[in-house]
């Protein structure tokens, strides 16, 4: 039997996710991100898949980051009517995620032509809050470390990877093989998160790369205290572009943590992520998922000023007393901290404090390379700004601890996929990887693959 694998994003780059497998009377999309970054990858969210999404019968979700759910409500648009399987938290997520997705695209094509810097007329978002909606009645919750039935000698099964709350890696047995697809791995020492599960089986094997060339610092919670307190002691405000899911988190209970043991001075913390809220509570909804208990979650919350509306944002970034800001999103590619960069970037006394992964051709990559100079909204503001970057609090494996999550192998898989990485990232560990007798490929975009079982 003949089965095809089409990878139609994250393959020769980081965003993207969506694995397609094809059996022939049956298709399942492994994930349905939206592409991130430079502008050549994000006009392909705009072009049609080189499949009918109307064929697909099911998509699996590894966890609700937007380069990995995003595109679900265009998906639909052109006539997918499937089920949408993932953990419970995930699909919480996504809802939160896609619904701030749409309600930004809709915000940011309003003010293009309100302002006239779109070269299109008029500007369209890719899609409207309306639209993500729409996506909800399409979620079905699916339970972890248990075999569910798709079709006819298809099954899928969903286990604990760390990363995100709610992230898992999916195995999925077509006719008897076994298709494991890792999804973004989580951290053995993860600072919220408990270690994620390891596969002991895998026919094909398709692992990420983010980090597949590099050791992650291990010093973050120093880094933390040192360039805060540098900060401050010259009365300057810190910015921390943040991811919404987990980042966010993970930056409150640090902050809670330096705070209530005074270790910064007594000076106000800002969540203006109301994303990041809306996540914060989905924690507090599913604890046995996390390290946290509930009365660490509630004193966390409570050591945080949040903002109720952009006119709050506004107003604390026109305040130019010392404080600490958590705001989305974490690769500066929109959000609420656009607002900060713009009041702050020319500003010698404030830091940027980069906290994870910036990909090529977003504001914080730009930012974190060097740039002299970063456009916001059509206008030029120059990087006065110290700028800093916390490798230490990612949330992806790094090139050790993705071998690790590999230990548990109780075979070789037949062939390995190297995915979910930039170029240099996914070749270090594609020499790794077959040093250590693993068959590797690292596939591109749009490529098919056949696979006869």
């Amino acid at each position: 039997m003949k089965i095809q694998v089409h990878f139609l994003g994250a393959s020769g780059t980081v965003t993207g996710s969506k694995y397609l497998i094809d059996t022939g009377s049956y298709k399942i999309l492994v994930d349905c991100g939206l592409f991130q970054g430079i502008k050549e990858l994000r006009l392909l969210n705009w072009s049609q898949l080189p499949i009918l999404p109307s064929e697909i019968d099911v998509i699996l979700l590894t966890h609700g980051h937007l380069d990995h759910v995003g595109y679900i409500p265009r998906l639909i648009k052109q006539g997918f009517r499937g089920k949408i399987l993932a953990s419970s938290p995930t699909l919480e997520i996504t809802e939160i995620i896609l619904k701030d997705s749409g309600k930004i695209q809709e915000e940011e094509a309003d003010r293009a032509n309100r302002e006239g810097y779109s070269k299109h007329k008029p500007a369209v978002p890719l899609y409207n809050l309306k639209e993500a909606t729409d996506s909800l009645p399409y979620f079905h919750s699916i339970e972890l470390n248990r075999w569910r039935d798709l079709s006819d000698g298809i099954r899928v099964r969903f286990q604990y990877n760390g990363h995100i709350l709610g992230a898992t890696y999916i195995e999925l047995e077509v006719f008897g093989k076994l298709f494991v697809f890792s999804g973004d791995i989580g951290r053995p020492e993860d600072i919220l998160l408990h270690p994620p599960n390891r596969p002991e089986n895998a026919d094909y094997l398709f692992i990420e790369s983010t980090y597949g060339d590099r050791i992650h610092p291990a010093n973050s919670e120093t880094k933390l205290l040192e360039v805060l307190n540098e900060t401050l002691t010259k009365e300057g405000t810190v910015i921390l572009p943040s991811f919404a899911v987990e980042r966010a988190q993970s930056l409150m209970y640090l902050l809670w943590k330096l705070k209530s043991t005074s270790k910064i001075p007594n000076i106000p913390m800002i969540l203006d992520s109301p994303m990041g809220r809306n996540v914060f509570e989905v924690f507090q909804t599913h604890t046995k998922w996390h390290k946290l208990s509930s009365q660490e979650c509630s004193q966390i919350w409570d050591c945080f000023q949040k903002t109720e509306s952009v006119k709050d944002t506004y107003k604390i970034a026109a305040n130019r007393s010392p404080k600490i800001i958590i705001a989305g999103s974490g690769m500066a590619t929109g959000g609420r901290v656009l607002t900060y960069l713009q009041h702050y970037l020319e500003d010698l006394n404030t830091t940027i404090l980069l906290c994870g992964f910036q990909a090529i051709g977003t504001r914080g990559r730009q930012i974190q390379d060097g740039n002299h100079e970063i456009k916001i909204y059509g206008k030029f503001y120059k990087v006065k700004a110290r700028v800093c970057s916390l490798e230490g609090l990612s949330s992806h494996a790094d090139q050790n601890e993705i071998l690790h999550w590999l230990g548990e192998l109780k075979r070789k898989p037949e062939k390995v996929f190297i995915v979910h990485g930039e170029k240099g990232s996914s070749d270090t560990l594609r020499v790794r990887l077959s040093a250590l007798k693993f068959t590797c490929e690292i596939p591109k975009l749009f490529d098919i693959v056949e696979l006869h079982i």
